[in-house]
């Protein structure tokens, strides 16, 4: 998943940016499946699906997960036992190649959902640590969820966590926890997450959570009493040049000047940006009315629709509105099929952001333009953040959807306004935006804490190094 590797190549870049301590150098490698590592180098010239490849920074090396085509993907439980085991066998072999060069790899770093890298890492005896690519929030909901508490969510209406001001509701825990459907992703996901748990509560690795300590301050505290975590965030890479990772097609050149003129010309803090993320599907009829509400609310809009990004109605019939593709442009608006977000939200021209938010939207709006956000949640983490970003930090709005679990134009026009206008509530979430901006870049900057907790976890690591 694109959301899994950028902040895991942000990692990379900035533990190789610290060059080396206590006089050692720093090595990092990102290892992506075999179809990831094509699409992140589509050049057949610049990678070989068995050997590293290197951005001047990082080295990348592929790994098989048994789907390497990229147009298949695990549907079945069987499917998934298969892409563990495939998983494990390259990644055991990736790990043999680097000590047979005699550059052997001293710490392995897992995202969330990687019980083949534990195996690996326990069968080469190597130590690991887990990368926590959500906020604190979630992993106490979870961490909460599977230590003798999971029966408890079938008849509990909300649940108190150490650090958070209010209890959280169940409706808003990761969706995959409380799915009702019966989705093998859903029991799959379910089962990959409880036996991370199991892994953590076994090995106490680093845990290395992508927030800021300020931010979610009693959250952490009250988790460091179960796990060992470092708070690393926000993770959006060490420079400029670190730019972001997109697996899909779009034309960078010819959509950027497009979009980039058209903000230049709009005044400041007028423009409503919209994209709903590298992953979620939307409606037919449900971007129809994303971009009612967008036309209603009066505002000029920059909307991103992927052109995988759309999915058919069952009904046809509910499909009437006007569903933009493509690249389109009006008096008001714009639409493209991609953008780059980190550049569109430092634009002082932003003044708004309509997100499904997913936590890497979500820092990216805080850390890059401190730009106030619209939620539309869909799955995964995404209700639990869009339930942090108004209850919690008071620096956005969660639409509500009909009966229908949609979305309405009208609805989202009115939050919009919630967030755009001038009312004391809406200069409120601005101001708050504002200070969490300042707080994220002075943990970013050079000497800032991403910096000092990263030095201190390689320390840590260095020091059982024979």
């Amino acid at each position: 998943m694109q959301s899994h590797v950028n902040p895991g190549r942000a990692l990379a870049h900035r533990l190789a940016r610290l060059s080396c301590i206590d006089g050692r150098p720093i090595l990092a490698t990102l290892s992506v499946p075999v179809a990831a590592q094509r699409r992140l180098f589509p050049s057949p010239t610049t990678m070989v699906d068995k050997e590293a490849c290197s951005d001047g920074v990082i080295s990348y090396v592929p790994h098989s997960d048994g789907f390497d085509d990229g147009a298949s993907a695990p549907k079945t439980a069987e499917d998934w036992a298969r892409r563990r085991r495939a998983t494990a066998a390259s990644l055991s072999a990736v790990v043999a190649r680097f000590a047979a060069a005699g550059t052997p790899v001293t710490c392995i770093v897992v995202t969330m959902v990687g019980p083949a890298m534990v195996d690996v890492a326990r069968d080469h005896g190597i130590p690991f640590a887990v990368y926590w690519i959500q906020p604190a929030a979630v992993l106490a909901a979870e961490y909460h969820y599977f230590h003798s508490y999971d029966d408890d969510h079938a008849r509990a209406r909300e649940v108190s966590l150490p650090g958070l001001r209010r209890p959280l509701p169940v409706r808003d825990f990761p969706s995959f926890l409380v799915d009702t459907t019966g989705s093998v992703l859903a029991k799959v996901i379910t089962e990959m997450f409880r036996e991370l748990f199991e892994s953590m509560d076994r090995w106490r690795p680093k845990v290395l959570v992508n927030t800021l300590e300020e931010l979610e301050a009693g959250v952490l505290a009250g988790m460091r009493r179960h796990l060992d975590l470092v708070a690393v965030g926000p993770m959006l890479g060490a420079s400029a040049d670190d730019a972001r990772i997109h697996l899909f097609e779009h034309d960078d050149d010819v959509d950027k000047k497009r979009y980039m003129d058209w903000l230049r010309a709009r005044p400041d803090s007028s423009v409503v940006y919209a994209s709903f993320g590298s992953v979620t599907k939307v409606t037919r009829h449900q971007m129809g009315e994303v971009a009612a509400g967008l036309r209603q609310c009066g505002r000029p809009y920059l909307l991103v629709v992927r052109r995988d990004g759309l999915q058919d109605d069952d009904d046809e019939s509910s499909s009437s509105l006007h569903v933009p593709l493509g690249s389109e442009s009006c008096q008001q608006g714009m639409v493209v099929g991609w953008c780059d977000q980190l550049e569109v939200l430092s634009h002082p021209a932003v003044g708004c952001f309509v997100s499904h938010c997913g936590w890497n939207s979500t820092i990216e709006a805080m850390a890059s333009g401190g730009v106030p956000i619209v939620g539309v949640p869909d799955s995964f983490d995404q209700p639990t953040n869009a339930y942090l970003v108004e209850e919690e930090w008071g620096v956005g709005i969660r639409t509500g959807r009909n009966s229908d679990g949609v979305l309405s134009g009208t609805e989202l026009a009115r939050c919009i306004e919630l967030v755009m206008g001038d009312g004391a509530r809406a200069v409120a979430i601005r101001e708050r935006m504002k200070g969490l901006k300042t707080m994220a870049q002075a943990a970013a900057d050079t000497g800032g804490s991403v910096e000092t907790n990263l030095r201190h976890f390689v320390k840590t690591f260095q020091a059982l190094e024979p």
